[in-house]
């Protein structure tokens, strides 16, 4: 009985499982910001191609 009682009190287990959602939680912003990030700067590397690309021939700077 003396175990069980032991058993119901330690919190380590708990306190892994804590540790690990906040390691995922983590996870999720970086992944979210990463992505969006890159979102927003291929835009911008597409937006520097179109100025940076060279007029056909012919056409009047």
């Amino acid at each position: 009985m003396e175990m069980i009682k032991n058993f119901m009190q330690e919190e380590d287990g708990v306190t892994a499982i804590e540790y690990g959602l906040i390691a995922a939680l983590i996870a999720v912003v970086i992944i979210g910001s990463v992505t969006l990030v890159g979102t927003k700067l291929d835009g911008i590397f597409n937006y520097i191609q179109s100025k940076l690309t060279v007029p056909a021939a012919g056409a009047a700077p």
